[in-house]
């Protein structure tokens, strides 16, 4: 058959149009097929090839029937997709508009968008788009995850906070009221002695209001602990976006000038955890490593498969933690000595999160470096998940 009559060929004109609808198709972001009025394949591009791995397992070319590829396609598609599963449903409703979100069975999620194309009334074919959307997804999920805990989170503060105010704020309002009567010139001269002891009542009822405060929170995390969901998490993108976050936020090493942030990851198994969950622990040891660092210091963010884990360290140059300190660091409202005499702020709660959450995960997170020096927290998390 010559070209000229072959429906897969084309003339010179032609087949200068399709070299340029090619070239627009492989610069949309998106997977695409463009489907003719017959069934037939008229135009893919090289998105839509990788994202369902087609290479060399159907024929995609110009005039090629569309029914072959629907399988293919459909075997991406998780068991619970309730959407038309033979290809003939899929083909037989080409004059309408859809829109599907489909979960695929690595994990993947796509939106499906099929625009049927037109010219006046004659049909012309559809467009089909396939767009990955699993990073939107997963981030919307995160926030949703969030929106819930902070409403469980306020219903407990509400409760314990009623609770709180009767049993321990009003003996005390009622312990600094009469503090401030005893200082009254009108009850009598008190001695140097007396007003140093009632000063120090005065400290420590002030010092117990706050510590009130900080329980709201302490509470809702030693009661339920926080939420695991587990799933494939990729551990360079998880560092490298828990970095990127703690210098967008004007953290830590971002927002003190002189302040030097590396992150050294080698490539390695993808880690099964709750990645939301670790990129918290991150954020928090980065956090930390900040607050200690001078100005002229430098925090380094490594990790590397070792065996059948993962290790990650965060690094700085700062004060460092005393030897005898380093394990009840991570208790709550603990914090090394020098860190106390420092003038540095903080509750001691960060690190008691953070090891709960890897200590989930089948891990553990030890605390190590010099004093004076710099302190290296190190997380070992196993790649398969807890047992």
């Amino acid at each position: 058959m010559d070209e000229e009559k072959s429906p897969r060929g084309c003339g010179p004109h032609g087949c200068e149009h399709r070299d340029r609808l090619q070239a627009v198709l492989e610069a949309l972001p998106a997977g695409l097929v463009l489907q003719s009025p017959a069934d037939e394949v008229l135009a893919v591009n090289r998105r839509f090839v990788e994202m369902f791995d087609l290479e060399g397992r159907a024929d995609l070319s110009p005039g090629a029937p569309m029914r072959p590829l629907v399988p293919l396609v459909r075997a991406f598609f998780t068991a619970d997709f309730s959407g038309p599963s033979t290809p003939g449903e899929i083909l037989a409703r080409r004059h309408t508009h859809r829109v599907a979100e489909i979960p695929l069975v690595d994990g993947r999620v796509v939106r499906r968008q099929v625009e049927p194309l037109r010219r006046d009334r004659e049909y012309l074919g559809g467009l089909w788009l396939f767009i990955d959307i699993t990073e939107r997804k997963r981030r919307e999920h995160d926030a949703e995850r969030d929106n819930a805990e902070l409403t469980e989170l306020a219903r407990q503060r509400n409760s314990f906070t009623a609770a709180a105010s009767h049993e321990l704020r009003t003996p005390l309002s009622s312990i600094l009221s009469f503090c401030d009567l005893l200082r009254d010139p009108n009850f009598g001269a008190l001695t140097d002695e007396q007003t140093a002891l009632l000063d120090a009542v005065h400290r420590n009822a002030d010092r117990m209001q706050r510590v009130i405060a900080d329980l709201l929170l302490t509470t809702r995390m030693r009661a339920t602990g926080p939420e695991l969901e587990f799933g494939p998490v990729d551990v360079p993108a998880m560092l490298r976006d828990a970095v990127m976050d703690h210098m967008a936020r004007g953290a830590g090493s971002a927002g003190k000038g002189g302040v030097f942030t590396v992150l050294d990851c080698a490539p390695g198994p993808v880690l099964r955890g709750d990645r939301h969950r670790l990129h918290h622990v991150l954020g928090n040891l980065l956090e930390n490593a900040a607050k200690f660092t001078p100005p002229d210091g430098r925090i380094t963010v490594t990790a590397a498969p070792h065996g059948d884990h993962w290790l990650i360290e965060v690094a700085d140059t700062g004060i460092g933690i005393p030897e005898a300190s380093r394990e009840e660091i991570f208790n709550g409202f603990v914090r090394a000595p020098n860190a106390q005499h420092g003038g540095y702020p903080g509750t001691g709660l960060g690190l008691a999160i953070s090891r709960t959450v890897v200590e989930r995960h089948g891990g553990t997170l030890t605390a190590g470096g010099h004093e004076g020096e710099g302190a290296v927290f190190t997380i070992r998390l196993p790649a398969g998940g807890p047992e």
